[in-house]
Formats: C-alpha cells, structure tokens, sequence
C-alpha cells in the first residue's frame, strides 16, 4: 500500500530525512517511532503530498506522489500534528464543509458525515455536534480532525502525533479509535510515546537523525535489546549479606544488590546477556529453606530498544563532521 524507496529530503543545507526505504502492506497498523527532528513528520508530509522530497521514490496505492499527487490524495486521510480547524463554525457545519471539499455528492455528505462522527464518538447525549469548536476540549477536537480524515472512506490514514495533548483518559480512548480503525484501513502513525505505538501497532519503523535504524513487531524490537539481564528476589530467613554471597556464587551471576524492609530481603540479580537465572536462584532459595515472596525477571521494554537504538545512531555520527 506503502512503497518508500531511497527518500531524501534537504532543508537548504540541513538533511531531515536520509535515503530512507520502507514498505506498509495493507490492512496494516505501523508505528514510525522516534524523537523529535528524527524526521517523521516530513516524511509524513511527503506522503501526503505537502512537500515534495529532495530524492527518491514514494508511491500510496500504487500511485505516485509526485506525478500523481490529486490520485494518492484522494486515498488518504491526513492528521497533522496540529489539526487545522475554524473554531468559529459548528461541528456538523465544518463536517459538511469539508465533505463539500473532499468533492463528495451533495446527497452523500449528511451519511458521510454521520457515519465519521459516529466511528469518532462525537454523536453524544451531549450533541457535540451542535457545538462550536472553540467550546470543545482538545480531545473532542482531535476527534473532529479525525473525522475529517474518514469522511471520504480513505484507504490510508496517516495521523501525526494523534493523542499529543490529550489527558490520560483522552489517549485511551483514542488508542481504542485507532485500533478499530486498522481493521479497514491502512494506519501509519507517527509518535514519540512508546506505550502508545506498542499498545496500537503491529509494526514499528524506528527513525533517528533521518535513517530507519530498526524495523519490525514490537516483540521483535524488544528481543534484539542487548545488555545484562536481571532477576529480581524477595526473600526471608537469613541474614541479607549471606544470602546476597550465595546467590552470587550461582554460575552465571555477575552482580548481586540487596535493600532490607523489615524482616524481607530483596535481591536484584544481574546475569548475562539475555541469560534467565530464574530457576537456579529458585532452587538455591528451596535448599536454603527461605521463604520466598517474589520472583521475576525483568523483561527489556521497548523504552530500552529506543534507547539504544537512538543513541547508537547518535553516537555513530560523532566525529564525521558536519551531515548538513
């Protein structure tokens, strides 16, 4: 559906986006990760065909989005970051406005938009859409400029930042919105918040300083984590120094750290790379013939992939002089 191939994109001197290639296949739900000025937002705004690129290819349906731009526009719905939106107007006018827009037939717009509203929550006890928007919270107008976006039934929906602002509550909710949303439509969604694209995304490209640095499922992302692994005990019948000593001498353990709240011991554990010490430090608990309250290790998160992966890229440009 997607087909991204060899993008570059300059600023003047300033290269935002860095011969980059990727693929989203329909019926997707992807995450384009990174930190802010990794070049996100403009290759979203490449592939929406706001901003031509520097170089390279890209095509949306099969069409391209620089000679076919009016095609790839019409089989996409675009959130920016900031949603533009005329706070003057009422929510059904500004519906139907944009319907009007978008070239749909006058007969077709009031079930356009009543069909987007419904899909986006705003046909409520509260008639939100008799509202002006300047009235609405932030969350309800991110909810108008999403149903902008579905008004024309688009193949592809590409939402930038989508739950930037909302309150807890808000980005539950449309986490839930945007998962419904995949089972139609192609998602590609840009953030910087990792919970959010882990909780949302099947897929997730990760961009730093401009390249793709990672690509995959989240659980892919999160086994290729390095660093030592952690086991973390809690512990009663013995004295914390002695038991931190024995848990030491386990093959494989590289450190032992102990804190004491009041008659328990709780041990953090530190192994090898991707090592699981669980059932060793079980079974020298059993032989001792402590009581045991917990057990567990610790799972690398997706948090520590971004990282990782972000530093890396950052680290490895030092010393190369100028990329402007």
């Amino acid at each position: 559906m997607i087909d991204v191939k060899n993008l570059t994109k300059y600023y003047g001197r300033t290269l935002a986006v860095d011969n980059i290639s990727f693929n989203v296949d329909a019926g997707s739900v992807v995450g384009f990760l990174g930190p802010n000025g990794a070049g996100k937002t403009t290759t979203l705004r490449i592939l929406t065909c706001f901003i031509p690129a520097t170089s390279g290819s890209a095509k949306v349906g099969g069409f391209d989005v620089f000679s076919q731009s009016v095609k790839v526009r019409s089989r996409i719905g675009y959130m920016p970051e900031n949603v533009p939106l005329y706070p003057e107007m009422r929510v059904r006018e500004y519906l139907m406005f944009r319907a009007a827009l978008r070239g749909l037939p006058s007969k077709q717009r009031s079930a356009a938009v009543d069909r987007a509203a419904e899909r986006c929550w705003l046909i409520s006890p509260e008639d939100m859409m008799r509202r002006r928007i300047d009235q609405l919270s932030r969350g309800y107008r991110q909810r108008v400029g999403l149903a902008d976006c579905l008004l024309h039934d688009p193949e592809v929906l590409v939402l930038d930042e989508p739950t930037i602002g909302l309150d807890p509550a808000q980005v539950r909710e449309m986490r839930k919105l945007i998962g419904s949303l995949g089972e139609k439509h192609t998602v590609i969604l840009s953030s910087h918040i990792l919970a959010e694209v882990e909780q949302v995304c099947k897929e997730l490209i990760v961009i730093s300083s401009g390249r793709i640095v990672a690509q995959g499922t989240p659980g892919e992302l999160r086994r290729r984590v390095t660093g030592p692994s952690r086991v973390i005990v809690e512990v009663k019948g013995g004295q914390p120094e002695l038991m931190a000593a024995a848990v030491a001498d386990i093959d494989g353990v590289l450190d032992v750290q102990y804190t004491r709240s009041g008659n328990w011991t709780r041990l953090t554990v530190k192994g090898g790379e991707n090592a699981d010490l669980r059932q060793d430090v079980a079974a020298l608990i059993a032989a001792k013939g402590y009581h045991l309250r917990e057990l567990r290790r610790e799972v690398s998160s997706l948090e520590d992939f971004f990282v990782q992966m972000t530093y890396e890229q950052i680290s490895g440009q030092k010393g190369i002089g100028n990329r402007e």
